[in-house]
């Protein structure tokens, strides 16, 4: 079994790939199970914004997938939060994203693996679709792994290799590029996972056929791949000067935000907080509830799906994003449950919604009536909007006073109109400059989804708004 003498040495690597769809997601999942399988406690690890990765982490280890995100959080808190995830753990897996050295478009490194890796002085494994290529993949490896020396590319797995004669060409060539194989894939339509509009479908909407998908990954991994050089590449990771990153204590350190008088009677008493899940709000960092927690609040889930009404005494709802289109129907059927959000919203609760949450709080979408909290409709687009986004707070809110700046990420193929309402959440600063989202009463609804643990004031201004309102 791996050790470490300490939570900062942790082993651990990056897989990482030339391109977007050359197989990190098959070879990270995969490498996760097989590790797992063997008996080790596997820390999943994900760059970048996305949610639906980790998920599959979760499935494959047993532990929760989290985000390593240096534009939403900085790069100082890459190491805090990596080590927070990996307490306790015998070894790291940490997937990229996109190519190695893509980032924040107009950023430079900014938020790309290779900054993450180098944040985390970890080495690289680089995933390599070699389908349409034999000898040129000895240039390709070569140009990755000399681009910035302080990236340290320490094996390759090639991916999608056709055939024994296919292997061979591509090993021979790899022989000049001074980076050892430590795998070769071929091609599985098994461990493929189906995408729709916004990339993969998530874990909960699969079931057992995700189940079966990260079971072939893991069988894949495991007879394609050397497991002990990868451990080993591993156990070369440069130990770690920062220290773990905790909700507790970084809410001690920070200020107590400006709050409202309390009403009366309503000071001191006890916050229960909702967190809308299941398979229509699957995206949220996990940090955010530890976070509520420990700012006072009990944390309880709900689906939307299926729960008819809020848990039972909620005094805080926060509905984060996922893909409310998609349930439509069955979301407008739960009347129940939309009855009990409006009533909520009405009272001047705390109402945190993002995206897929804000769409929910609207009058409509697509033409099926949802909670009518927002005097606004929403709709499918053709339009991909995506991207990091750098925002100021423009009106008070149970999330934050004006003037707050956050760093957040839109990432939909949806509409609302209006685009704002008269107490606009956020101005964007870049990349344009606009208003977006809306502050009624309690409810704060936005498309943006940031990440707390960059300011976690939220939290706290969330909770004491929850006791006082």
């Amino acid at each position: 079994m791996v050790t470490s003498s300490s939570s900062s040495s942790v082993p651990r690597l990056v897989v990482a790939a030339p391109s977007s769809g050359s197989g990190k997601t098959t070879v990270a999942t995969g490498l996760m199970a097989a590790l797992t399988a063997r008996g080790l406690a596997v820390s999943p690890h994900k760059v970048g914004p996305d949610y639906i990765d980790p998920g599959y982490h979760t499935l494959a280890t047993g532990r929760t997938g989290r985000n390593l995100d240096a534009y939403l959080c900085g790069p100082e808190l890459v190491g805090p939060l990596f080590l927070h995830g990996a307490r306790g753990c015998d070894i790291a897996v940490v997937e990229g994203v996109m190519g190695l050295y893509d980032g924040a478009a107009g950023e430079g490194e900014l938020a790309s693996t290779a900054q993450v890796a180098k944040l985390l002085r970890a080495p690289v494994v680089l995933v390599v679709d070699a389908s349409s290529q034999s000898r040129s993949v000895a240039a390709l490896v070569h140009g990755f792994a000399s681009w910035d020396p302080e990236v340290r590319v320490g094996g390759v797995i090639l991916n999608k290799v056709g055939s024994d004669r296919h292997e061979a060409l591509l090993r021979e060539a790899l022989e000049s590029a001074g980076v050892p194989v430590l795998g070769v894939l071929r091609r599985a339509a098994q461990v493929e996972t189906p995408s729709r509009h916004l990339g993969l479908v998530p874990v909960a909407e699969r079931g057992s056929r995700a189940v079966e998908a990260v079971a072939a990954m893991a069988a894949q991994v495991a007879a394609g791949c050397d497991l002990e050089a990868l451990v080993a590449l591993a156990r070369g990771a440069g130990a770690l000067s920062c220290a773990a990153w905790a909700a507790g204590e970084v809410l001690d350190s920070s200020p107590p935000p400006p709050l409202p008088v309390p009403l009366p009677g309503a000071a001191g008493r006890g916050v229960r907080v909702a967190v809308a899940g299941g398979a229509a709000f699957t995206f949220s960092y996990a940090e955010h509830s530890e976070l509520l927690a420990a700012a006072g609040a009990e944390v309880v889930g709900f689906d939307p799906l299926r729960d008819e009404e809020l848990p039972e005494g909620t005094t805080g709802l926060v509905i984060g994003g996922g893909f409310p289109e998609v349930y439509a129907a069955e979301l407008s059927a739960n009347e129940g449950l939309r009855e009990s959000v409006a009533q909520l919203a009405l009272s001047g609760a705390p109402v945190a919604a993002e995206c897929a949450g804000l769409l929910y709080l609207c009058r409509e979408l697509d033409g099926l009536p949802m909670c009518g909290v927002l005097d606004a409709s929403a709709r499918m687009s053709e339009r991909l909007t995506l991207g990091y986004r750098d925002a100021v707070a423009v009106t008070d809110s149970a999330l934050a006073v004006a003037g707050t700046r956050m760093r957040g990420h839109e990432f939909h193929r949806t509409v609302v109109e209006p685009g704002a309402g008269a107490a606009p959440a956020w101005g964007m600063r870049a990349p344009e400059r606009r208003v977006e989202g809306f502050v009624e009463r309690g409810v704060h609804a936005s498309y943006l989804h940031t990440h707390w643990a960059s300011e976690p004031g939220v939290a706290r201004r969330f909770v004491e708004r929850c006791r006082t309102s």
